[in-house]
């Protein structure tokens, strides 16, 4: 079957803020279509403020496959990831509906079409070593060191994404090779569809990081530091965990600690909010500035072009 004869699924992406979840929804409203979210942090039951979770009204209109689905004690792979994606897709091309993933973890819709890499496992004393020097030489330094080992990783990754630095270190040290290597030897396995990848790019960027920076602010009135502290009596969770290691959640656990105050939580989780060097390497990739007079017609267009 050539790719054109293939059915379509839509990979909806975009940076934090950009619109993602209320297109969406439009597109629901508008065509035959359920939502799969691409969010390594939605997944987890209890994280709803920093999350941005949709509202209980929200899924009631418009359901959203892989939200809940995993407690934040558990460890949620991007290899778990791609089963539950691929069962989903299947379920909704079985139907007769056009499944549309919606999100903006970017190694997800990344390892969906390429396949997942033999990454070693993570290594609790390294990632404590790295997070030392992070804190003496702080997370800039550390991406310099990655910038000399590999480059295209480097590129692909934001100056303060501590998470991501973290991870391409760990793996070289681990290795001797550079991720983005070991990546390359990752196989895409044969699909009966194909993807039509629309992404949301910010036209002003200033604007973007006011609403940011609008949004962060509008959670913690609505009681962020009380949910992370909710979840930090927990005697099963901790901050290296998958799911405290999200934005926000990570940099609050921090506050409680003691290791700063609230106003420098809340830098910490912009800075690590304000990132969009994934999407600028997506191949194939239809770009919707934002705002747009209409998201919706000009993802029509992408779609049935």
């Amino acid at each position: 079957m050539t790719d054109s004869a293939k059915p379509p699924v839509v990979l909806l992406m975009g940076p934090t803020a950009t619109g993602k979840t209320e297109l969406a929804m439009d597109l629901h409203e508008t065509l035959d279509c359920d939502v799969v979210s691409v969010d390594s942090a939605l997944v987890y039951r209890g994280m709803n403020i920093g999350t941005a979770k949709p509202s209980a009204e929200q899924l009631a209109a418009c359901p959203h496959r892989l939200i809940d689905i995993a407690d934040p004690a558990d460890s949620y792979s991007a290899g778990r990831f791609v089963e539950d994606a691929r069962r989903e897709i299947d379920s909704i091309l079985g139907r007769g509906r056009l499944p549309v993933l919606a999100g903006g973890t970017m190694l997800y819709f990344r390892v969906l079409q390429d396949g997942i890499a033999s990454l070693p496992s993570a290594d609790p004393e390294l990632r404590a070593s790295i997070d030392r020097e992070a804190q003496e030489l702080g997370w800039p330094a550390l991406h310099q060191q990655l910038r000399a080992i590999d480059s295209e990783a480097a590129q692909q990754i934001d100056p303060n994404d501590a998470q991501r630095i973290q991870r391409a270190l760990e793996v070289f040290r681990l290795t001797g090779r550079p991720i983005s290597r070991i990546r390359e030897d990752a196989t895409a396995e044969e699909t009966p569809w194909r993807y039509v990848k629309i992404g949301l790019w910010p036209g002003d960027r200033g604007a973007l990081h006011r609403r940011i920076e609008k949004r962060l602010h509008r959670m913690l009135e609505n009681g962020l530091v009380d949910e992370v502290a909710g979840l930090r009596e927990r005697t099963d969770l901790n901050p290296d965990l998958a799911s405290m290691r999200a934005v926000g959640y990570r940099q609050i656990w921090g506050y409680l600690d003691g290791r700063y105050d609230l106003e420098e939580a809340t830098r910490k989780a912009l800075v690590a909010t304000r990132q969009m060097t994934w999407m600028r390497s997506e191949a194939d990739l239809n770009r919707i500035e934002v705002p747009a007079s209409s998201l919706k017609a000009t993802c029509l267009d992408f779609l049935y072009r």
